[in-house]
């Protein structure tokens, strides 16, 4: 599973109404988070979310969307999941995480499952 996140544009002036009579009012953006298996490029789950909002909050809900009974063998993201709850989420569906370690990342207090993974991730 690769999980990403993009923002998209609405509400507003098309581009060309923009540079010929200026803008009206301001654009709006949301973001739009997906999880897409690797192997068949389908795309599993989806939630939109506002601009503000961050990634790795969401991870938890796109697992949730793919039915129980599906296996799920690898979660790919960038270093904005490198969270505590994105980890449990991982481990929670029987996953291993390929997430990279921030770049100021430390080892974490390893009293559950998901914090012996990621540091074992750090580790290496």
């Amino acid at each position: 599973m690769l999980v990403d996140s993009t923002g998209i544009k609405f509400l507003g002036d098309g581009e060309w109404q923009v540079r010929k009579h200026g803008t009206s009012r301001r654009r709006q953006w949301r973001k739009v988070h997906l999880a897409m298996d690797t192997t068949t490029s389908d795309i599993r789950a989806v939630e939109f979310t506002p601009s503000r909002d961050g990634d790795s909050p969401v991870l938890p809900d796109l697992l949730e969307q793919i039915p129980e009974d599906e296996q799920i063998g690898t979660v790919t993201a960038d270093g904005a999941y490198d969270t505590r709850r994105c980890h449990t989420a991982i481990i929670a569906r029987d996953a291993e995480a390929i997430i990279p370690v921030r770049r100021n990342g430390r080892l974490w207090k390893e009293d559950v499952p998901a914090a012996r993974a990621r540091n074992e991730i750090l580790r290496a």
